[in-house]
């Protein structure tokens, strides 16, 4: 665990600087961009959100939650369903999940949005807005699954899911930023490059993998054993 002044403490430290040449705004500059790189190279479960919403009756048309990165980066799945009662074809809570394809597809199955039907179909139509098809016929409930960037780690949030759990890449990523800063030797910017790559990679074996599987069905992970024949 590392809160936002330790790291703050960490870099300046590893760097041999102080807050003359690393000051708070320099360092909060790089935490951002640490945490930024970590955000698109690697798919933690953390960064995963889900917003439930009601779609308009006859609008193919859905804004987002937001197009800033603290809200809304990217959609995962997108399905319907009917709170109560039948609507629209669907039984009572009865969830279809629509298959996303671009928009072109979408304007070519169904060229007119007037026309209304059950939604199959959903594709990104600007930076924050997606479009369905068919048009809704009723105001289907919608289950949206997304990406977004958590809140920022800084001195008024002193502790985030990485900074708790993943400390080491954290770290690892600001020292990178912070010898790209004070153009320091090459080798160290290539160790810490690396030292990032080594803890990233643990990381998302641990969260992309090992989370994301099933004991029961996927059998527990094991590590092969070198043996020599007799």
């Amino acid at each position: 665990m590392t809160t936002y002044s330790e790291l703050v403490t960490q870099i300046r430290e590893y760097t041999e600087t102080d807050s003359n040449v690393l000051s708070t705004t320099i360092i909060n500059d790089m935490i951002e961009h640490a945490e930024d790189r970590l955000f698109r190279e690697i798919d933690l479960d953390v960064y995963k959100q889900y917003k439930t919403t009601a779609m308009t009756a006859s609008d193919p048309f859905i804004a987002m939650p937001g197009s800033t990165p603290s809200a809304f980066e990217f959609t995962n799945s997108l399905s319907i369903y009917s709170a109560s009662g039948s609507l629209g074809g669907l039984t009572d809570n009865e969830r279809l999940f629509l298959q996303k394809k671009d928009p072109s597809f979408i304007n070519e199955y169904w060229p007119n949005r007037t026309s209304t039907g059950v939604p199959k179909y959903y594709a990104s139509w600007d930076n924050d807005t997606i479009i369905v098809a068919p048009t809704p016929s009723a105001a289907f409930t919608m289950e949206l699954s997304f990406n977004s960037q958590p809140t920022a780690l800084s001195s008024s949030n002193t502790t985030t899911w990485i900074s708790n759990n993943a400390p080491r890449v954290l770290l690892y990523a600001c020292l990178v930023e912070a010898f790209k800063f004070l153009k320091g030797p090459d080798n160290m910017l290539a160790m810490y490059e690396q030292s990032y790559n080594d803890a990233v990679k643990t990381l998302a074996t641990e969260q992309m993998g090992r989370r994301r599987r099933d004991e029961y069905r996927d059998g527990v992970v094991r590590m092969p054993i070198p043996s020599t024949n007799p």
